[in-house]
């Protein structure tokens, strides 16, 4: 299977689990008297769209190169990851907004079994973070990475939706609110993450370079292959799920156009065989002074 089939079925995964969890936590929150699971609901729900928008990227970011696009589509890739981030803070908004809105108001002490409902909620959240950040590790994908961090922090605000629930159980009449207070923590923790999701996006969009791992693997295997004496300049840049490379090769001085020529084709097979990640690769002959 492809990285590129690989990102969308993972997609799939994350629209699938949502719609199920969104269903579930506004039910609970409903019937349980807990406005820390309507706010999970919330923010779920906002989750759905969100892995529908990255599936709709990762489709877009596979269209071949064209005339317009001779990298391909792939940057659409980090501004979806954008709208993304934009989706968290305005669910982090909403539920700050009627968390403090319901701190004042007088309700009903949320229901126990509201907490079982949460604990596998939780549990499940944490598995589908785990799962989705390992393909967007697998396939070089940001707004999946976006996507795994979507699961998390529904992970934090259920975490504290359950702290908020438990406090105010325990303690009983007066502390009713510990769930509001719960819901308003977590769209902190929310926002914080949406820094941590558009820093990375906005490093790819402005061609960052965080690939020192890339740049040792592809130094390494250049001087394997014969006619490459060194490697000097290499520059990466990330286009979707693919890197695309400027590498200038070293040569003997003393060859030929033609063999310079074919130790570049040689060069550039040899490093997009070795490395399936490759995008466009571009070698720059270099003669050994």
């Amino acid at each position: 299977m492809s990285i590129e089939q690989t990102a969308i079925r993972t997609t799939y995964f994350s629209i699938a689990g949502n719609t199920a969890l969104a269903t579930i936590k506004g039910i609970a929150g409903l019937f349980g008297n807990s406005f820390a699971l309507i706010a999970d609901a919330i923010e779920s729900t906002t989750d759905i769209f969100a892995s529908l928008l990255v599936l709709l990227g990762l489709k877009y970011a596979n269209k071949p190169a064209d005339k317009n696009h001779p990298y391909g589509h792939g940057r659409v890739e980090p501004l979806v990851t954008f709208i993304i981030v934009g989706f968290l803070i305005i669910s982090a908004t909403i539920i700050a907004y009627q968390s403090i809105r319901n701190i004042g108001t007088p309700h009903e002490l949320p229901k126990v079994w509201t907490l079982f409902v949460l604990g596998a909620i939780i549990i499940w959240k944490e598995v589908s973070y785990q799962f989705v950040l390992k393909k967007s590790k697998e396939t070089n994908s940001s707004s999946l990475k976006a996507d795994a961090w979507h699961h998390r922090s529904d992970a934090i605000t259920s975490v504290a939706a359950f702290i908020g629930i438990t406090v105010a159980v325990i303690l009983g009449n007066g502390y009713e609110n510990a769930d509001d207070w719960a819901a308003l923590l977590a769209s902190g923790f929310i926002l914080y993450n949406c820094y941590l999701i558009f820093r990375p996006a906005l490093g790819e969009i402005m061609d960052e370079h965080t690939y020192d791992e890339l740049v040792h693997e592809i130094r390494t295997i250049s001087v394997k292959v014969d006619g490459v004496r060194d490697t000097e300049k290499c520059f990466v840049r990330k286009a979707g799920l693919k890197y695309h490379i400027d590498l200038h090769a070293i040569v003997d001085g003393n060859i030929s156009v033609k063999q310079g020529h074919d130790i570049a084709h040689k060069l550039k097979d040899t490093l997009q065989q070795q490395l399936p990640q490759l995008g466009n690769v571009l070698i720059h002959i270099e003669p050994n002074e």
